[in-house]
């Protein structure tokens, strides 16, 4: 059994509720700078044991590894400083905000010789586990194209300050997830073009950048996919649709796994059509406040990356693919700013960077 810190008490609140309840980790410390929060979240959980100071989880030679949730543009040197503890470390998404900062963190990670996992957790819900290892099965052929796309109403999102900040971009916050959808499948993105708009509903709740964007990718062995993302409208029932989705479409067969609704729908190389739902596990993913905290995800790849820390493998999206997603994000903020078509290679280049 490994043992684990986490740093940030926010989104670190879904952590928390996964190691407390797997039998792969041992949650030793809990920290974050607000120590009302610490307090709070010692209370919730009747976990005791926390700290204000980063530095404390750094020094606790019986932490194997840290789970990093802060602000992501604190995330490149709470991540270094934990390579060079000689932690494994977790780190939510998005990895990075600066793809200057990637040769370091590259370097660490092959010094430190410790492994960078980065929660993208969206991989880790049962629909989208089940795609994965249906298409790796072979059950729709030859992979042709791939649509995901994460429409949601987060106008209520807005209540919190910081969304309101410059610094705040959908296309970071929302489309990553997406995105990652995309890479998974189609890992060589090459070129990118895209479109978005401050739709009149962002305006007026004082959002300063796009909350509504469509995107084309291209891949260096010519096929497409195209992602997309809405964040401040009314969506449709779930019975009809999910506010995210991904869309597989093979030489045989299709497939769509949905969330955050647990559905996901297959037409295999057979042609017979099924759907399938896992009602059973809403307890598992979903704890606290409705769905907007969905821990299951994050037991998921705790219990995936232990296992690669035990078994000696890579735990995916490592830290490469993470600069790499981060990459393409930037190439599509890019996009949306020029109005024309970037390519991923020339983003790395700028920054000296090669995966």
């Amino acid at each position: 059994m490994l043992t684990l810190g986490i740093l940030g008490l926010g989104e670190g609140r879904s952590t928390m509720s996964a190691a407390l309840n797997s039998p792969k980790w041992t949650l030793k410390t809990i920290c974050d700078r607000n120590e009302d929060l610490c307090r709070h979240r010692a209370e919730e959980f009747n976990f005791p044991h926390y700290t204000t100071q980063y530095q404390d989880l750094l020094d606790d030679p019986e932490i194997d590894a840290v789970a990093i949730y802060t602000p992501d543009h604190l995330h490149a040197e709470h991540v270094a400083q934990a390579l060079r503890a000689g932690k494994h470390v977790v780190c939510t998404k998005p990895f990075i905000d600066d793809l200057s900062k990637a040769n370091e963190l590259l370097e660490l990670s092959r010094t430190s010789g410790k492994k960078l996992f980065v929660g993208q957790s969206s991989r880790f819900f049962e629909p989208m586990k089940r795609q994965r290892a249906d298409y790796e099965a072979g059950l729709i052929g030859e992979l042709i194209t791939i649509e995901a796309y994460y429409h949601a109403d987060h106008r209520w999102f807005l209540e919190k300050g910081w969304s309101l900040e410059n610094a705040f971009k959908w296309l970071y916050g929302g489309l990553s997830h997406p995105v990652d959808f995309i890479r998974w499948y189609l890992p060589n993105i090459e070129e990118v073009m895209g479109y978005g708009m401050l739709s009149s509903n962002g305006a007026k709740g004082g959002l300063k950048h796009q909350d509504t964007m469509h995107f084309i990718f291209k891949s260096t062995d010519g096929r497409v996919a195209r992602v997309s993302g809405c964040y401040t409208g009314p969506v449709q029932p779930v019975t009809r649709d999910s506010e995210m989705s991904c869309i597989l479409r093979g030489t045989e067969g299709a497939s769509q796994g949905d969330y955050m609704d647990l559905r996901y729908a297959i037409t295999d190389k057979t042609g017979e059509e099924k759907i399938f739902t896992w009602e059973h596990k809403l307890k598992h993913y979903f704890r606290f406040e409705g769905k907007s905290h969905h821990a299951g995800e994050y037991q998921n790849y705790l219990e995936y990356f232990a296992d690669s820390i035990e078994q000696n493998f890579t735990a995916y999206p490592d830290l490469k693919e993470g600069i790499g997603t981060i990459a393409l994000l930037q190439a599509m903020d890019r996009s949306l700013s020029t109005g024309q078509p970037v390519k991923v290679r020339d983003l790395l280049a700028e920054h000296g960077v090669s995966l």
